[in-house]
């Protein structure tokens, strides 16, 4: 641990089991170089944060709520709460991690003299708006994610200084005009030990797949469409579960049933590096709410190349036909067409090797805790 670099407070909004894995690795990164702690709220049952780091947590119950007037009322007291937290940290710095829209505490800690961070861990209004418009018409949708926009810019604006995983996740969200106060290397690590290459690549079947929520945002709809029309001789498997579990299963009966599809439900996340490397390609059809999904990072790391939608900071480590493949066209023909075509070419085989030197080089661990090293030493 290095002495001379500024201790840090991390920040979050209430986590569902995908923050907390983002938060856990997060403050496992900067405890390599600093004392941390965090404020957080619902932090889930069992979690090892509370074992590994000092842990406030303001309450046991988060904003999300299918009402959205209780959700908003919930977010105004979680603020407070933060503020009255800061108030009684001693860290030199404040790192909003994905809470970029609370205001309050962000104004609050550069009135106590807080450095202020914010980190964006994807875009919070275009997620809230594809969540809400599955609950009232779009265009009150968007009326009402309109305040939470102001708010996050007014967050961007008062911080001291802004970290992006990647260059391209910071254009995706408009960032690139806070240049002076910009850091765009801060994405998380993959464990390179235990997500590593264990089954040899031409020793792989013929199974193509995706890993993760099985939800309406993950784009589970298309894939079940693209595994309807793939050959027989290719298996698509979804590893995970999700609100859409039921629903797949009912339109796929009829692949499961002939083996062409497979659904694993949910899988521990210590399974998931056995599951990655008996993919040859990892199909994600992404939206720019996640800033880099943590999938893309592990199946590289397994040697597993993505086949991804080219938005936020996919772009940065699925470099089209060097590491990964870009999906333009998100119709269920065109990427059967794209599965089936990289399938029977000899490109896949050397990607998955860069693959895993890309994540080897540069989203190790000790890759990851030198990137946060210099930007802690560079804060004012």
């Amino acid at each position: 641990m290095t002495d001379d670099l500024p201790s840090v407070c991390v920040v979050t909004h209430p986590l569902g089991a995908a923050g907390e894995n983002a938060t856990r690795t997060l403050l496992d990164i900067l405890s390599a170089v600093t004392a941390v702690s965090l404020v957080t709220a619902d932090l889930p049952a069992g979690s090892s944060i509370r074992d590994d780091h000092e842990v406030v947590e303001l309450t046991k119950r988060g904003a999300s709520q299918s009402n959205v007037a209780i959700a908003a009322v919930r977010f105004l007291v979680n603020q407070f709460r933060m503020c009255r937290a800061i108030q009684q940290r001693d860290e030199d710095v404040i790192l909003f991690f994905g809470a970029t829209a609370y205001l309050l505490p962000v104004l609050f800690a550069r009135a106590v003299g807080k450095t202020v961070v914010v980190e964006p861990r994807g875009d919070v209004p275009l997620t809230l708006r594809l969540s809400w418009e599955r609950q009232m018409p779009g265009a009150l949708a968007r009326l009402l994610v309109l305040p939470v926009e102001l708010l996050e810019r007014g967050s961007y604006r008062a911080s001291d200084a802004i970290i992006t995983y990647t260059p391209g996740m910071a254009t995706e969200l408009g960032l690139d005009r806070y240049e002076s106060k910009l850091y765009t290397t801060g994405a998380r690590y993959v464990n390179t030990d235990r997500f590593d290459v264990r089954v040899p690549f031409d020793e792989r079947p013929r199974t193509v797949g995706f890993v993760g929520r099985i939800a309406e945002e993950k784009g589970i709809r298309t894939l079940a469409e693209v595994a309807k029309q793939l050959p027989k001789d290719v298996t698509f498997r979804f590893v995970g579960e999700g609100p859409l579990s039921p629903w797949l299963e009912a339109e796929l009966v009829d692949e499961i049933a002939a083996g062409t599809v497979e659904t694993t439900g949910w899988v521990d996340h210590d399974e998931i590096p056995e599951q990655l490397n008996s993919l040859r390609l990892l199909v994600m059809p992404s939206r720019p709410t996640e800033g880099l999904p943590t999938t893309i990072l592990e199946a590289m790391a397994c040697g597993t190349p993505a086949f991804a939608t080219p938005v936020s900071g996919v772009p940065d480590v699925v470099q089209d036909g060097e590491t990964g493949l870009a999906m333009g066209d998100e119709s269920p023909g065109a990427i059967a067409d794209a599965i089936m075509e990289s399938l029977s070419a000899d490109a896949l085989e050397p990607m998955s090797g860069r693959a895993r030197t890309l994540i080897e080089e540069e989203y190790s661990f000790e890759a990851a805790v030198e990137r946060y090293r210099t930007i802690l030493s560079q804060l004012d």
